[in-house]
């Protein structure tokens, strides 16, 4: 794809999504980093339900430092498995021990702590720090591949072409323009090609045949990070 081509669909991306912003709610780095957590493998809607109850009961690093994993868990199941309650806590008692209780805003420090991979870290420094990342996933992943800002088969890959397509100033915008995108259009199965504003940028949708396919990555640090889920 031509270097025009990426600066009109990123045009077009923003046109779309104006506002596109964190759909998790947090209101501090230590929020932000619990819900990134919980969100591994599990909806931001449904984070959302637990989180409220979470925070209240365990409002900064230090109570959930001290909280055992047996209180924490029945509190967070319907997020995924106990292994969340356990990285959750493991992290925020690592925190109290190495950061003085301050949730650390380089992506070295975050990703010694358990559960944490270089996906979530970079969305705890965007959201957080205001740090310019993109962070892949899936969403990211698939709507970039299809629409030629990347051409890679892993999230690795993908973030580095992402870093030379996308303007600096713009990649934590560009991430949730892309996550917006596959959210509301531009599904793994079943994408509204026919809706889609993009379509006549899509590289997926112009292939020979017209079919849109979902890339399927090859995973590396994701799975890593997935696995601790």
């Amino acid at each position: 794809m031509m270097r025009i081509s990426k600066k009109a669909i990123l045009a077009g991306l923003e046109a779309q999504y104006p506002d596109a912003k964190p759909e998790l709610n947090f209101r501090n780095p230590y929020e932000t980093l619990v819900a990134v957590m919980l969100s591994a493998q599990c909806t931001d809607k449904q984070v959302n339900k637990v989180t409220p109850a979470l925070f209240e009961r365990y409002p900064t690093v230090e109570a959930m430092a001290a909280a055992s994993v047996e209180d924490v868990y029945p509190m967070v199941k319907s997020c995924g498995f106990r292994t969340k309650a356990s990285n959750i806590v493991e992290s925020c008692r690592l925190i109290m021990q190495r950061h003085g209780g301050q949730v650390p805003g380089d992506m070295q420090a975050l990703t010694a702590l358990p559960g944490v991979g270089q996906k979530t870290a970079n969305v705890v420094l965007a959201n957080a720090f205001g740090v310019p990342t993109i962070a892949v996933d899936t969403h990211v992943f698939r709507v970039s591949n299809r629409l030629g800002l990347a051409d890679a088969k892993n999230v690795e890959e993908t973030e580095r072409q992402l870093q030379k397509a996308i303007p600096k100033k713009d990649w934590v915008a560009a991430h949730h323009w892309l996550i917006f995108h596959g959210r509301r259009v531009c599904h793994a199965r079943n994408p509204e090609c026919e809706a889609c504003t993009l379509r006549a940028l899509c590289k997926a949708a112009n292939a020979a045949g017209g079919a849109v396919i979902t890339p399927k990555p090859v995973r590396k640090a994701q799975k890593r990070e997935q696995a601790q889920a």
